[in-house]
């Protein structure tokens, strides 16, 4: 990946092991001390602006995100007691955790602190602070080749947003193109970045865009405690040029107008567990600024003292510190993308955390054709999930020249996972309904090997065209009716733009082939918009009438939505109200028909066995029959009850089963 360091932590599970398996903690100087409660808090979860920024609020309301004990912030009483122990340095906390780091050489504070009501207990995290000023060998996955000896896999197109110059085949090899020409390159997305260092981030002619339009949003180093990262290591630097480069002709990234929050957390002079402490702490303060995304290219399984090393089988994404908190930031809303690790050619051979965690994104090395880079990290974690989740260019990837921030040659799944962050962050911005979840379960379901996951790629490499399309599939409402003229309408909602043109097709029940009848499209800009058609059936024979809908984006993808029938007959006013819904048991779509002699408010809502609402449509009804129907294929399977509602009022209920 090119991978900072290799660390192996046991999680929490780490304390006891360590207490028994030395002698003493004298070599030590950095601790972590975990916490019973969070009692005598002055914060309350009824008051949440205290310690999370209204964007973070937004997120959790937007997506239906609870505000619990863990968003709290770590006691403040706690914390004083802690540092008025002795000769004692707070350094981070975790409240998601709760647990603190703190830095000493005083036995004694360190046993009053242990005597604490208040305190679990006590374990050492890294060895007393290096005095070296050389940084370790980087894992680089392998030896980069000559900018003149990499062929591009694609060409520029004249119609592109931008001219992409070295890194067309990184950004193409997804069609990150298709999300940039319809707009989506960022704008509005804030994404966080946790490494070892941004090195001339400030100078660098790779950012100036970045520099100029202030997509900078913060910094902070949970190394040295201060807010410069500037001048601290290359690495993160060069995967932050993977998403935000924009020089035109030679470099551009996946995501070059999203805003940044870059937080040093690795110290390369060294490797010890203190860096997962600080990797936690970073997400949590991403979580809390409201941050949509978090990428990293660190991993651990190694650490220098082999006390905290890790096995194979810790890789199950619920035992290291860093995979608890990066499975916690996604339940919080923010989507996860991490490298699986340069391990490939190691004896160690696998995946390493956090990139094991079980809702996060875990991202391979491939090059601009889909070979796989040899050095990436083999899955699955050891609980048996497919991982890596995708993959995406770190073999002989376009990064940032450390000394001129022109393009050149590099490998590591370190690359491959901003290259990917930056494909995830444009398509989450053109879906904001939809959750980070839904966003790794897209991205997978596009990939080249969706229905054949393997160890190395996983579900492949997504394709962000085929994924677009997949959600404007998803969030695609339709209702047809048979109007008091015997006239069909349709009344759909589609996400669209002014470069989508829909056409109506229909099909007679006695033709094989579907005709266009109409062609439409929203002059608006893009989003949600409702479209209502009808279909003069004058000179139209009775019998059953197919509709379908085809979507075309540009001039190169095109997709039909969901086809729906009506029975067309010489009395098109029902002569009773009615309700049937099939098929039932339904494994895709259900259709639910609704007749009506009058005009009226129609409501349909449908509820998981939880009770959950997992769909809803209103539309007004004319004299007829409505069918509406329902892609049921993304839901678990289970039972579900439709309740149809007329006029705001509940007429009728029924079950049916997902299969």
């Amino acid at each position: 990946m090119k991978l900072l360091k290799k660390m192996q932590v046991k999680g929490l599970l780490f304390i006891t092991f360590i207490l028994a398996g030395l002698n003493s903690h004298a070599q030590f100087s950095r601790y972590i001390i975990r916490l019973k409660d969070k009692a005598f808090s002055p914060y309350s979860i009824s008051n949440p602006g205290a310690f999370l920024s209204q964007r973070a609020l937004d997120r959790r309301t937007r997506y239906n995100i609870a505000i619990d004990s863990s968003d709290l912030p770590v006691t403040p009483r706690y914390l004083d007691s802690i540092r008025l122990a002795g000769n004692v340095t707070i350094l981070n906390t975790s409240k998601w955790l709760n647990q603190v780091a703190i830095q000493t050489s005083d036995a004694a504070a360190l046993q009053k602190i242990n005597n604490f009501p208040f305190v679990i207990n006590s374990a050492p995290l890294a060895a007393r602070t290096s005095t070296t000023t050389i940084d370790k060998k980087l894992d680089l996955g392998e030896t980069p080749i000559p900018q003149a000896d990499q062929k591009l896999n694609s060409i520029n197109n004249v119609n592109d947003q931008f001219n992409y110059g070295q890194s067309n085949g990184q950004v193409k090899i997804h069609h990150g193109d298709f999300l940039h020409n319809h707009g989506f390159m960022g704008q509005q997305m804030h994404i966080a970045m946790l490494d070892a260092g941004f090195y001339h981030y400030q100078t660098l002619p790779t950012f100036d865009s970045m520099r100029n339009n202030s997509q900078v949003l913060g910094t902070w180093d949970f190394v040295a405690g201060n807010a410069s990262v500037n001048e601290d290591n290359t690495h993160g630097m060069q995967c932050l040029s993977t998403i935000a480069a924009n020089i035109p002709g030679k470099f551009v990234g996946t995501a070059p107008k999203a805003s940044f929050y870059l937080y040093r957390t690795e110290d390369v002079g060294s490797e010890y567990p203190i860096e997962e402490q600080n990797w936690a702490a970073g997400i949590e303060r991403a979580d809390s600024l409201g941050v949509d995304l978090c990428t990293t290219s660190l991993g651990y399984n190694q650490f220098d003292n082999p006390v905290f090393n890790y096995t194979y089988s810790d890789m199950n994404g619920n035992t290291t510190l860093s995979a608890k908190a990066a499975d916690m930031a996604a339940k919080k809303g923010m989507l996860m993308v991490l490298a699986a690790g340069n391990a490939g050619n190691d004896s160690w051979h696998y995946l390493i955390t956090p990139s094991d965690a079980d809702s996060v994104l875990c991202v391979g090395a491939v090059d601009t054709i889909g070979n796989v880079g040899s050095f990436s990290s083999y899955g699955p974690s050891s609980d048996g999930q497919v991982k890596p989740s995708v993959a995406a260019v770190g073999r002989l990837a376009v990064v940032a020249d450390v000394n001129t921030g022109l393009p050149v040659y590099s490998s590591g799944t370190s690359f491959a996972c901003p290259n990917m962050a930056g494909i995830a962050t444009c398509l989450w911005q053109a879906f904001p309904e939809m959750n980070n979840m839904k966003i790794i379960q897209v991205l997978e379901a596009s990939a080249s090997k969706s229905g054949n996951p393997d160890d190395r790629v996983g579900y492949g490499i997504p394709d962000a065209k085929k994924a677009f399309v997949m959600l404007q599939k998803e969030l695609f409402t339709m209702q047809a009716n048979l109007n008091t003229n015997c006239n069909a309408q349709l009344q759909f909602s589609l996400k669209t733009d002014p470069t989508m043109t829909i056409d109506l097709e229909r099909k007679l029940s006695t033709e094989q082939t579907y005709t266009n009848v109409q062609t439409t499209q929203d002059p608006g800009s893009y989003g949600t918009h409702d479209f209502s058609l009808t279909d003069i059936l004058s000179n139209i024979p009775q019998g059953s009438i197919s509709y379908r809908l085809k979507v075309t984006i540009g001039s190169d993808t095109s997709f039909y939505l969901d086809p729906v029938t009506l029975d067309y007959t010489a009395n098109c006013i029902p002569t009773e109200n009615n309700v049937s819904i099939h098929p039932n048991p339904v494994s895709d779509i259900v259709k639910i028909n609704i007749a009506r002699t009058t005009t009226s408010q129609v409501g349909i809502v449908i509820q998981n066995a939880a009770g959950q609402k997992v769909y809803s449509l209103r539309f007004t009804q004319q004299p007829g029959v409505s069918v509406s129907p329902v892609s049921m294929s993304h839901m678990s399977r289970g039972v579900y009850f439709v309740s149809i509602f007329i006029d705001n009022k509940k007429e009728s209920t029924r079950k049916i089963l997902r299969q």
